[in-house]
């Protein structure tokens, strides 16, 4: 083995929000909001990564099979929380105390849970579907899959617009939560209507419910996701027992000794309609906020810009600046020229757009038992056009560790 020694030049991340004068506080918010976007990348597939049942040889967690089950039991929900193997294997892996993943997500429930529990007792659906965002994106708004998905709950683009939700060079509301929390609800109950049961609505969400169907005629039948479970797409089969496991872990983190951290953001918040174009940097420099701050509590503006041209659209900021930001209106909207000159520039614009048009690609590393078809229905792509891409002249030529370029939108 040939060990190389690579010079890295070190060089100082740049960071506009530091290079004015901030008191302590704004300086430890700015810190926290920095750290938990390092963090939370590393975060994205944690709580849906598959887990086989005899992967997880090891555990810091001791506690007995009745136990967990007992618990369970106790969590009276219209969701089938059931104990099994499979489920044993996502219930230790999000309570073992060696990952110090779960009392980040903890601390992120906070601010969220609130506001999707909202949304969830508005459209009668049971409030235990709070555990959904937890495994399709660790409770983080600007998490984004390699197939394009985005979001608290993770929309494709073509979902998000059907079900409402604006997406365009300014705006994503796939990342609002409050906005793609009402989305998830309505595609929520669409799919409850289909199947009548929880579990396989919960894996119609996370495979479509084609592949859903496709199970249940395999299996010749079945009323709940364990009656189809072998017939699933793998990824599909850990999906609910991964909701199970973070449901679990919710509820009983203290017992396993895990405590939550304080959050990021503010958990005390205001909402306002914005009715002009508005820069977040606007209110930042008028206000004294971070912009940070803002850009955490206002995730579904791109480009930092609110496009209230035609219609008003809302500002959620730290309540105790709600009077400042009123009183403060025009003195705002008055540093529009300085702000918006490079953003509204139709050239920019343009190219904005261009950049989101682009196709981009992703790699993947082909595993045992993966087929071209199962990979392209993934990725949400054909196979010719992985064929294309990778100049594969037979589909059925697929080789363990060989690496394909997966087209995906940017």
């Amino acid at each position: 083995t040939v060990t190389e020694k690579t010079t890295v030049q070190q060089t100082e991340p740049y960071c506009p929000e530091l290079n004015r004068n901030l008191t302590p506080a704004q300086i430890d918010s700015l810190v926290a909001l920095w750290r938990e976007k390092q963090t939370l990348q590393s975060y994205d597939t944690f709580f849906n990564d598959y887990i086989d049942i005899d992967s997880l040889a090891s555990s810091s967690d001791t506690t007995p099979d009745s136990v967990y089950a007992n618990r369970l039991r106790a969590l009276v929900s219209p969701v089938q929380l059931p104990f099994n193997p499979i489920v044993k294997n996502y219930i230790r892996r999000y309570v073992d105390t060696r990952y110090g993943t779960i009392n980040r997500v903890l601390s992120l429930s906070r601010y969220y849970f609130p506001l999707i529990e909202e949304e969830l007792i508005k459209a009668d659906l049971p409030v235990e579907l709070r555990a959904l965002p937890i495994i399709e994106s660790a409770l983080s708004t600007t998490a984004t899959s390699p197939m394009g998905a985005v979001g608290l709950w993770q929309f494709m683009p073509a979902t998000g617009k059907s079900y409402g939700l604006e997406i365009n060079s300014f705006v994503d509301e796939r990342r609002d939560p409050v906005q793609a929390t009402r989305a998830a609800c309505r595609y929520l109950k669409d799919l409850y209507s289909i199947y009548h049961d929880w579990t396989l609505a919960i894996a119609a969400y996370n495979c479509g419910p084609g592949n859903v169907n496709k199970a249940l005629a395999r299996a010749g039948g079945g009323t709940t996701f364990w009656d189809i479970y072998e017939y699933l797409p793998r990824e599909t089969r850990g999906y609910v027992p991964a909701f199970v496991g973070a449901s679990y872990a919710y509820a009983y983190h203290q017992q396993h000794g895990i405590q939550s951290e304080n959050p990021p953001m503010p958990l005390a918040t205001d909402t306002i309609r914005v009715t002009r174009l508005l820069h977040l940097g606007q209110v930042a420099s008028t206000l004294d906020i971070p912009i940070e701050t803002l850009r955490t509590l206002n995730p579904q503006y791109k480009m930092d810009i609110i496009p209230a041209t035609i219609k008003s659209y809302t500002l959620v900021l730290p309540q105790h600046y709600l009077c400042q930001y009123i009183a403060s209106e025009e003195e705002i909207h008055r540093k529009d020229s300085t702000y918006l000159k490079e953003y509204i520039n139709p050239a920019n614009i343009e190219k904005k757009k261009l950049a989101d048009a682009t196709p981009a690609y992703t790699t993947y590393t082909v595993k045992r038992g993966d087929t071209l078809g199962a990979i392209a229905r993934r990725y949400r792509t054909t196979t010719a056009q992985i064929m294309k891409l990778n100049k594969l002249k037979n589909a059925n030529k697929l080789r363990e560790g060989q690496r394909l370029r997966i087209p995906i939108r940017r």
